[in-house]
């Protein structure tokens, strides 16, 4: 299971994602993550799903690795979902029995809100696949750039947050180096009750923080003794320049972010009476098979 997750990883190909700048592709990924959440009906979905998964071919990079990006967090889609189908109670009522109703509204928010997260998880695995983390801390640092005026540290911010998303892999992997050498101690983590598996997590967690904070003390150390200091007056051996490849994908986005707006004005007034008309026909059917 812990194998699985690849969100954080570098995937080297030779496609144009990769080529793109690391501050379009930044802006692009908060960009198409809000495109994700505005799009209210199924066919503004759609079109975000159909984007994404051109983009996820222009990455040249497996569809598994998305795949695996997407196995941990089924439990948290499966929650999200109920949680949504449960308390959402607009619409018509499709099942209620004893206090539990379900109605097409919350059906309908659930799913919506399942493919939601998949698209932002996907998403966020474009960006961290197809930019090193040197890019993503440059990218971050000269977005921020203007938080410098009230006083910002923004080199120690994108800094600390590349280095975090550097050592999600690292920390995967020593946390089943960790389990497995727990499990070789005859130790019982998989079975038994809830309480139980929570009692069994403490043998591993304590390991894990130990370990990070020695990571953490070693990387300091590393970079103090190469003289490293960020901000004003570092230089950098590969300078960020927009290409025509950066502007002809803000062209794309703003044509995406066209079709998004044209699909909520008019799409929801169709889907909604084709809904509408059909709820009546099945009425009236039952109405004349009543009378019949």
């Amino acid at each position: 299971m812990l194998n699985d997750i690849t969100f954080g990883q570098f995937y080297p190909a030779k496609s144009i994602v990769h080529k793109l700048d690391p501050r379009f592709k930044l802006v692009f990924t908060v960009a198409f993550i809000v495109f994700t959440f505005v799009s209210q009906n199924a066919v503004a979905l759609m079109v975000t799903g159909a984007a994404l998964a051109v983009f996820i071919v222009a990455t040249k990079i497996p569809i598994k690795m998305f795949i695996k990006t997407l196995k941990p967090i089924i439990p948290i889609i499966i929650i999200t979902s109920v949680l949504n189908a449960l308390y959402v109670s607009s619409g018509d009522t499709l099942v209620s029995f004893w206090k539990i109703t379900i109605t097409t509204g919350g059906v309908t928010t659930a799913v919506y809100m399942s493919v939601r997260i998949c698209i932002l998880i996907m998403c966020s695995s474009i960006l961290t696949y197809t930019t090193s983390p040197t890019e993503l801390t440059d990218a971050i640092e000269r977005l921020f750039s203007p938080l410098k005026a009230i006083k910002v540290d923004v080199h120690s911010l994108a800094m600390m947050m590349t280095i975090a998303l550097r050592f999600i892999p690292t920390l995967i992997e020593e946390t089943d180096k960790i389990m497995s050498a727990q499990k070789a101690r005859g130790a019982d983590i998989e079975s038994g009750g809830l309480i139980k598996r929570v009692k069994a997590l403490v043998p591993i967690l304590i390991p894990l923080l130990i370990s990070s904070f020695r990571r953490a003390s070693e990387l300091a150390d590393a970079m103090e003794c190469r003289c490293y200091h960020g901000g004003d007056g570092r230089t950098r051996m590969k300078i960020m320049k927009a290409s025509l490849a950066d502007y002809l994908s803000v062209a794309v986005f703003a044509l995406l972010l066209a079709a998004i707006i044209l699909c909520n004005t008019y799409c929801q007034g169709i889907i909604y009476s084709l809904i509408k008309g059909e709820y009546r026909s099945k009425t009236d059917t039952s109405h004349l098979r009543n009378f019949s």
